[in-house]
């Protein structure tokens, strides 16, 4: 099933369904395409207008970043589905015997190590959208300045239910060498990121927020 040839609405009833996809990382990836494309509306809303006439060659620079941005976060919504497969079908395989055990962990280990870098890009592409997103709080149009501080907190709730998908692989992995290296990069996005669009959000709610 390609989830991108999907109505919204179909989406949102498989993900209910009992199918083991699309899940928490393909929902992830869409929720930061959304967050992006709304930053991206307001450099829609921003080229061409006078007002902003100096920062002009900046939004549509910042536009086509987050266009790429757009496209890679919904490849991703199949990318995560697609290496959720072989984890899925790795958990089925037979134990019976001493040689079964040692090629069932040896599909195991390889398939959470897929499983888990889909969700770690995805973290990695929201991280980017939040700097964009920073760029389009100071240079945007304040007519459609809400969209920015909308579109970065789809992002950091991307970042967040993302990295989560890395952790449940992580945690299985016998390698835990590589599984503490890709930990520690998922935390370190975590903690910075969390924290920018936090900030990029009170930026942009104070400029609305009643006394």
């Amino acid at each position: 099933m390609d989830f991108m040839t999907q109505s919204c609405e179909d989406f949102v009833k498989v993900l209910a369904s009992k199918e083991p996809i699309p899940g928490g990382g393909g929902a992830a990836a869409y929720v930061g395409a959304i967050g992006v494309a709304l930053g991206n509306m307001v450099g829609s809303l921003t080229v061409g207008k006078k007002k902003y006439a100096d920062v002009q060659d900046d939004i549509i620079a910042l536009k086509a970043k987050a266009d790429a941005l757009q496209d890679d976060l919904l490849a991703l919504v199949r990318r995560d589905a697609e290496v959720f497969e072989p984890l899925s079908k790795a958990y089925g395989l037979p134990r019976d015997t001493e040689e079964q055990k040692t090629e069932k962990a040896r599909v195991m280990e390889d398939a959470l190590k897929e499983a888990a870098g889909a969700p770690l890009e995805i973290m990695q592409k929201c991280c980017v959208a939040i700097d964009l997103h920073q760029s389009f709080a100071d240079k945007g149009t304040a007519i459609a300045i809400s969209d920015v501080g909308c579109g970065v907190i789809c992002c950091k709730a991307a970042l967040m239910a993302a990295s989560l998908n890395v952790f449940i692989n992580t945690k299985a992995m016998t390698d835990r060498a590589y599984a503490e290296e890709i930990n520690a990069q998922a935390n370190k996005m975590l903690e910075s990121y969390t924290v920018k669009a936090d900030q990029i959000y009170d930026q942009v709610l104070i400029r609305f927020k009643p006394a």
